[in-house]
């Protein structure tokens, strides 16, 4: 995908999942703001994204406390991911280039974090 330097996560999406494909066409989707050309880009059974202020066009209350609820579910996500890179093997780089072993070293890290929570 990128061979360095920086990539938006919008731009990531679109190369992992073409819009013409309609990937999400039966998939609510939930995101942040930086994925703002979402909707008018891809087909998705249904968009939540957050209200963003303008200059001239402050959010109203009722825009607010949407947005707040918006983001207590995400920090929830935001701290998960977080909890999962508690295990040094999802920040350290690998050099290994066996893909299916990224995938299994993410299962592994999201049973572990689960597991904690639970107990």
């Amino acid at each position: 995908m990128c061979d360095g330097g920086s990539l938006h996560d919008y731009r990531q999406l679109k190369e992992a999942f073409p819009p013409q494909e309609n990937w999400f066409k039966n998939v609510a989707i939930k995101v942040h703001l930086g994925y703002a050309g979402i909707i008018k880009d891809y087909l998705c059974k249904s968009i939540s994204i957050p209200h963003n202020k303008t200059k001239n066009n402050p959010l109203k209350d009722t825009q607010k406390d949407e947005n707040t609820r918006m983001a207590s579910v995400r920090i929830k996500v935001e701290h998960s991911i977080g909890g999962m890179k508690r295990y040094r093997i999802l920040s350290d780089r690998l050099r290994n280039h066996l893909i299916d072993l990224y995938d299994d070293i993410l299962g592994v890290c999201a049973g572990l974090w689960n597991s904690y929570l639970a107990n």
